[in-house]
């Protein structure tokens, strides 16, 4: 029972489902999300480490990024099962459809910048 609950205390969040929907357009890193979803890195760190240990979301280190997917479900029945289902709920919720939006226009090369840099242009 307690991978169950693990799963669904971790979709509890509005913002970690929202994670989700994005990551099923495609894997993306900590400033993407962040700029999509327009909260603290901490925030999203926090939520991408819940995310994790439900058996939701993986990740890969690609050189300088770490980049951010959709588990394929293996660690749990229950992850696996939500997953499917999650790629065909909220479509039509017009927060959903606002953030799904802006997935084209995330640019990691801008949104990862350190604050300095743009101080000493």
């Amino acid at each position: 029972m307690n991978a169950f609950i693990k799963v669904m205390k971790a979709l509890s969040d509005p913002n970690r489902v929202k994670i989700i929907k994005l990551l099923q357009q495609k894997s993306m890193c900590v400033c993407e999300l962040q700029g999509a979803l327009k909260i603290s890195q901490p925030s999203v760190s926090k939520h991408l480490k819940l995310l994790e240990a439900a058996g939701l979301v993986d990740n890969v280190k690609e050189g300088l990024w770490v980049n951010y997917f959709l588990a394929d479900g293996g660690s749990s029945p229950y992850a696996a099962s939500l997953l499917g289902n999650l790629k065909h709920w909220l479509g039509d919720d017009p927060e959903i459809e606002g953030l799904i939006q802006k997935v084209p226009f995330l640019n990691r090369k801008d949104l990862c910048k350190p604050k300095f840099y743009h101080m000493t242009k």
